[in-house]
Order: structure tokens, then C-alpha cells, then sequence
């Protein structure tokens, strides 16, 4: 059964918190708005969860999972980042980006690219989504919520409750999100490199080198 918390988007509530990161905790699959689109959230070790995901958006294994971050922080456990790289991340960070950064051996193999060894990382800007990963004390896994054949992600609960029920555990309620996923910069070689274009703003990052 899929539960609804209706919480507040810029001040929620720390019990609403806490009950979502039991769920989190227990297994869930958690859909909520971000400072991009919705997105569905679980626990970083939870292969079970990790597969449920994978059958709800019919993905592969070689879709690589995003990796929801508190700050730079806890990223670099698990992406290895040098001092350029870190002073690139911390000025555009928070905000609506997924950055692609060779992985740490602290990240578990099935979520790595295939054959780079890199994952995606990101460190988001919403309120509720923030309060969520300092609640749960760790990073998550994230992705778009966006279902198999559509051309958009889901942004309203209601067709969320109803299109996925019994599918997902828990169903934020916490206003809505935009229509277009986060961009996506690879951060790996020596200039950054959109490889894809979607919320916030890239002509100012393109040329900072390493």
C-alpha cells in the first residue's frame, strides 16, 4: 500500500521527516519533488529497492542510479574529486546539477558505469529533500520519475498515488517540481562537459577547466 505525507516544501515537519526515513530505513521506495523534477529516493545498500526501481522505470543495469548528497562532504566518500575539482563542485553546488566523477572503492560495483568506473552525484537545493538526507544521516539513490514511454516525469501526487500505487511505499506531498530533469556534467576529463541539458543554468560553467 502507498502511503501519502502531505508536508511543508520549505519547512517540513521533523516527525513527517522521520516517518519518511523509517520508511527509507525499512526498504521503501519514497517519491518526492526535488529542485528539479520528482524523483524516486532509496537507501544506497538496499539491492532490493535498487530492483523494484529498476522494474517500475523498465531500466537496465547499465542506467546508471544518481547519487543524492547532503553536501561535498559526505560526496567525496564516494567520488574521488581533486582541488579543482572541488572548488568547481562547491560553486555550483547546491543546486539542479548531476555531476559525473570517478568512483570510490566505497561504492558498491552494480551502481558503477560499466566500464569507466564513474558515477553520478548530486547535491540538491530543495528544502525537503535536504532536511530528508540530513534526517536519514547518509546519501541516497535517486532517479527520475519519469515512467517507460513518456516523455515527461510524473509532478502531481495524485497522478503519482494513482499511477504507482503499491508500486512505491511513500508519496511526498510537498508542492510540486518542474518538468525537466537535472543537467548533467561530466566532470572527469579536463574541461566540465554538458552531456545533457536540463534545469539551471550551464554558459557560465563552460570553459572552467581543471
Amino acid at each position: 500500500m502507498t502511503r501519502i505525507l502531505t508536508i511543508h516544501p520549505d519547512n517540513p515537519q521533523p516527525r513527517l521527516l522521520q516517518q519518511a526515513a523509517d520508511c527509507l530505513r525499512e526498504g521503501g521506495i519514497v517519491a518526492t519533488p526535488t529542485d528539479a523534477c520528482h524523483a524516486l529516493i532509496w537507501q544506497i545498500g538496499d539491492r532490493e529497492a535498487l530492483e523494484r526501481v529498476r522494474r517500475i522505470r523498465a531500466l537496465d543495469a547499465r542506467h546508471l542510479m544518481t547519487l543524492l548528497c547532503l553536501d561535498l562532504a559526505q560526496l567525496s566518500v564516494y567520488a574521488a574529486i581533486d582541488t579543482p575539482q572541488f572548488r568547481f563542485l562547491k560553486e555550483w553546488t547546491p543546486g539542479p546539477y548531476t555531476f559525473v566523477l570517478p568512483a570510490t572503492r566505497e561504492v558498491p560495483k552494480r551502481l558503477l558505469h560499466p566500464s569507466r568506473r564513474t558515477l553520478g552525484v548530486r547535491v540538491p537545493q530543495a528544502p525537503l529533500l535536504r532536511a530528508l538526507l540530513e534526517t536519514v544521516g547518509e546519501p541516497l539513490l535517486g532517479t527520475t520519475l519519469q515512467l517507460p514511454g513518456e516523455d515527461t516525469p510524473l509532478s502531481e501526487t495524485d497522478d503519482i498515488e494513482a499511477r504507482l500505487s503499491g508500486r512505491v511505499d511513500l508519496v511526498l506531498d510537498g508542492g510540486r517540481s518542474g518538468l525537466e530533469p537535472t543537467t548533467v556534467i561530466d566532470l572527469t576529463g579536463d574541461q566540465p562537459l554538458v552531456v545533457r541539458i536540463g534545469c539551471g543554468p550551464v554558459d557560465a560553467m563552460l570553459g572552467k577547466g581543471r
